[in-house]
């Protein structure tokens, strides 16, 4: 039980400081409960059509170990990705508004980029401590009591930062880097040029899913269609419940 306790304490503590750093609403972030159920449920929805085309057309426990490795192996490079597209996408929107009210949506721009620069960092940090923790010879040169809270340092570092980056890949992917500071619509936008980049990245990665080719263009196409009807719907609701418009 102490190290259940424990194991709790670690996951609790990096939630919290996950997110801390990466939700942030900045006071423009609508937050519509009908809008989360409903990308809850598409979430749910499409993890259970992964699971039955895994089942139906994969090939025994490779495909479940296959599409476990593959959800988190996305979980993990979708805030790279945002990193890459999402500044392109950021500035196409600026460049979409009038003219007028383009230098208060760059001045807007300061929380996304802290949040990016925060997670660059944590990345960069644990990277770091995990190359230090690989070629570990060094520490046989240093005196015992400096080797030992070194690598007491090292473990402490993996132990707490794996739940932590589990959570800061998470919160960034799901509120874009906060990208609402700039404009409530935005995270709607990225989300779904984001979806299709990761599509097409795992085309390119993997190839075509298993299966005949109706399951195929189910497995591809599915999720960056049902992702992307969501954001659209989302945004319309902006509109028409909250008065948020694109270009205003």
């Amino acid at each position: 039980m102490p190290f259940l306790y424990i194991i709790s304490a670690i996951i609790h503590s990096g939630h919290r400081v996950a997110t801390r750093l990466f939700v942030q609403d900045g006071g423009v972030r609508i937050n519509d409960p009908l809008v989360l159920r409903v990308q809850l449920f598409r979430s749910v929805l499409g993890l259970v059509a992964t699971l039955a085309l895994a089942f139906y057309y994969g090939k025994g426990e490779q495909a479940w170990h296959g599409a476990a490795s593959d959800g988190f192996g996305n979980l993990l490079i979708t805030p790279v990705l945002l990193i890459v597209t999402g500044p392109l996408v950021v500035l196409g929107f600026i460049l979409y508004a009038p003219p007028h009210l383009r230098p208060a949506l760059r001045s807007r721009l300061k929380g996304p980029l802290k949040t990016v620069a925060w997670y660059v960092l944590s990345v960069a940090v644990f990277a770091v401590v995990i190359v230090v923790a690989v070629t570990s010879g060094y520490l046989d040169k240093l005196p015992k009591w400096a080797a030992a809270l070194s690598a007491l340092v090292v473990l402490t570092v993996i132990v707490w930062g794996l739940p932590f980056l589990f959570f800061a890949s998470l919160y960034s992917a799901k509120t874009a880097f906060n990208t609402a500071h700039v404009h409530p619509m935005l995270p709607a936008v990225l989300t779904a040029v984001l979806v299709w980049a990761v599509a097409v990245f795992n085309l390119i990665d993997q190839g075509m899913p298993e299966g005949p080719v109706a399951a195929q263009l189910c497995s591809l196409l599915g999720g960056p269609l049902s992702v992307t009807a969501v954001s659209l719907w989302e945004m319309r609701r902006m509109r028409t419940r909250h008065g948020v418009v694109l270009r205003g």
